[in-house]
């Protein structure tokens, strides 16, 4: 492969058709790779990203920022990126985590893609910007580490839940219902982990999500498809050829959920499709089983929130019409009480 990118600047098995910069180099050494490195980006999968690591941390110094691109929770030690790699490289160095819709052969291709970066720091989030930015790729930033990983993570589930519903042929309504309520659980994951809310209604999450339930490039998208339309797991994933990090991530996000969050009485309740995607990749339940069961869960309000109406104060709500507060007013008192 590396042979292949030096002298002909094309990849042998990825973005197959697509002629790669002549100012990029391949090498399979990691001295020569890593050694005078002013930037590393990071895209090797989750489940293989530590023992990677491992193999060639002597060769990186002890400041050189990393930019990371893998998604997910890693099997076993329930971790995400952001604790493997401080775990690995060390806390001496700046780390900033790149997610988004942003399929590899569009980009190859020049065709418009915008994502969002998150770090602890202000001033490397700032520079990938600058290193990454042109006329067909924007950067936004952003604080919220732990909300733009849990995006990436969870998006991959919700996309094979996606693509089993389009392999069941339960058409767009379906499909349309489910990642809007998926997306509400990965939002409720995001906060419950202390995470901004607001962050999953952007790039790495509503906006990923959508990229990755609906884009025909997407892997964990044509895992669930062949799911749905009735292939056996250990089949698809012997003839697939790319890695569908939503399969182990799905597998692991549910004991996450278990051992990471706050006891709760019937967890799978908050979080049907993650648990549901579960069941069905572990072979517990049918897809056509999945669904059946998520229609027939309680029915109850759409959505929670710290606002919610019934929570406001009695005499507010019991107020002589005549006198009334606006529903404005009313909402920005009660939310002063959060502030």
């Amino acid at each position: 492969a590396a042979e292949s990118i030096n002298k002909n600047h094309t990849s042998p098995s990825y973005l197959k058709g697509v002629e790669l910069p002549h100012t990029v180099r391949a090498t399979t050494d990691p001295a020569e790779a890593l050694s005078d490195a002013t930037f590393i980006v990071h895209a090797v999968p989750v489940q293989f990203s530590r023992k990677f690591l491992q193999s060639v941390r002597q060769y990186i110094g002890d400041e050189i920022p990393v930019i990371c691109t893998s998604k997910g929770i890693e099997t076993g030690s329930l971790s995400m990126m952001s604790d493997i790699l401080q775990e690995e490289l060390g806390d001496k160095r700046d780390y900033a985590y790149l997610s988004g819709p942003s399929f590899a052969r569009e980009i190859a291709t020049g065709m418009v893609t915008a994502v969002v970066v998150a770090s602890y720091s202000d001033n490397l989030a700032n520079l990938v910007v600058d290193l990454f930015s042109c006329d067909t790729f924007r950067v936004f930033t952003s604080r919220d580490v732990v909300g733009v990983e849990v995006g990436g993570a969870t998006k991959n589930v919700i996309a094979i839940a996606a693509g089993i519903v389009e392999g069941l042929g339960l058409g767009t309504n379906a499909i349309a219902g489910l990642v809007t309520r998926g997306c509400l659980e990965m939002q409720t994951l995001a906060k419950a982990l202390g995470s901004n809310p607001a962050t999953l209604m952007g790039l790495s999450g509503v906006g990923d999500t959508f990229g990755t339930c609906f884009g025909p490039l997407s892997r964990n998208r044509q895992l669930g498809m062949r799911l749905g339309q009735g292939e056996h797991i250990d089949d698809i994933l012997a003839t697939s050829t790319e890695v569908a990090e939503g399969y182990a991530t799905s597998l692991v996000l549910v004991e996450f959920l278990k051992k990471k969050l706050p006891k709760s009485f019937r967890m799978d309740l908050k979080y049907p499709i993650l648990f549901g995607v579960a069941e069905i990749l572990s072979g517990d339940r049918t897809p056509s089983d999945g669904m059946k069961d998520l229609m027939n869960l309680p029915l109850r309000m759409e959505t929670y929130d710290v606002y919610d109406l019934n929570d406001l104060d009695s005499s507010t709500r019991s107020a002589p019409t005549a006198g009334r507060s606006s529903l404005s007013e009313i909402l920005f008192n009660h939310l002063m009480k959060f502030a």
